[in-house]
C-alpha cells in the first residue's frame, strides 16, 4: 500500500535553488500510487541550515489508500472486503551532503486509521501510534547517474517498505528501472517492478513517474502508475 508513502525527499539531490546558509526553507512534496491498490501522500520536509546542506530536518507527510481483500465465499455470501487506511507521521533526522550525493536518516512518531467495509457494514478500527524510521540515498556513482534506495519501517502496522532504483542522465531527467516491495503485519504484502523518469522539471516543480506491474499477497497482478512531484518553498 505504501508504494510511495513519504518516500519524496526529492529536494535532497540538486534543485533549481538554494537557500542561504543558516535559514529555515521547506519542500512540499505529493505523491499518487494508481495501481490496484491506490494510495497518495501528501507532506513537507522543512530544513534550518539550508536547503542543501548538512543539517537537521523535519519530515511530516500523510497519506490515505484502499485495498480490496479477498475472503472465502460462506452459505453464498462473499466475505471480500475494502480496507481503507489513513497514515501521518512527524519525524526528525538528519542530512548528509556529500560530491556524490546525499544521505538522510529520520525516526518520529506516526499514527494510523483504519476502515474495513463489506457486505456486512462498516466497522472502524481502534487508532494505532508508533514509530517510524526512514532512511534515504540519493548518489551518482558517475556524471551522468542517479542511484537511489529508501526503507520505511513503521511500528504501527509491523509495515516495511522500500524502493531501489537506477536512472541514466537523458533529456534532461535519469530514465531507468525501478523495484519497489511493500509488507505489513496482516500478512499482506506487494512487489512492483518498472522503469522510472525521475527529476524532469517545469520552472521550480520537479517530477517523477513510474510505471510498471506489481503483485500483491493473493497472487493477482496488475500494472502501477506513480506519480510524484515537489517543489522548493
Amino acid at each position: 500500500m505504501l508504494m510511495c508513502c513519504a518516500a519524496l525527499c526529492c529536494g535532497l539531490v540538486s534543485n533549481p535553488a538554494q537557500a542561504e546558509e543558516g535559514s529555515i526553507s521547506a519542500l512540499i512534496f505529493g505523491s499518487l500510487d494508481a495501481g490496484a491498490s491506490p494510495f497518495i501522500t501528501a507532506g513537507a520536509k522543512i530544513t534550518f541550515d539550508g536547503r542543501d546542506r548538512d543539517g537537521f530536518a523535519i519530515l511530516a507527510s500523510g497519506g490515505a489508500g484502499a485495498r480490496a481483500e479477498r475472503g472465502p465465499t460462506i452459505r453464498g455470501i462473499s466475505t471480500d472486503q475494502t480496507r481503507l487506511t489513513a497514515l501521518g507521521a512527524v519525524l526528525a533526522g538528519y542530512q548528509w551532503f556529500r560530491d556524490w550525493g546525499v544521505v538522510a536518516a529520520f525516526a518520529g512518531p506516526e499514527g494510523s486509521i483504519e476502515v474495513e467495509r463489506n457486505v456486512v457494514g462498516t466497522l472502524v478500527l481502534p487508532d494505532r501510534y508508533g514509530i517510524r524510521l526512514h532512511g534515504e540515498v540519493w548518489a551518482r556513482p558517475t556524471q551522468t547517474t542517479l542511484l537511489t534506495a529508501t526503507a520505511i519501517l513503521g511500528s504501527t502496522r509491523q509495515s516495511a517498505w522500500g524502493r531501489l532504483a537506477w536512472g541514466h542522465g537523458l533529456w534532461g531527467t535519469y530514465l531507468g528501472p525501478e523495484a519497489a516491495f511493500y509488507l505489513d503485519g496482516s500478512g499482506y504484502s506487494k512487489f512492483g517492478i518498472g522503469v522510472h523518469t525521475t527529476d524532469f522539471r517545469i520552472g521550480d516543480v520537479s517530477f517523477r513517474a513510474s510505471l510498471g506491474y506489481q503483485t500483491e499477497t493473493d497472487g493477482g497482478g496488475s500494472p502501477y502508475i506513480t506519480l510524484a512531484v515537489w517543489q522548493p518553498w
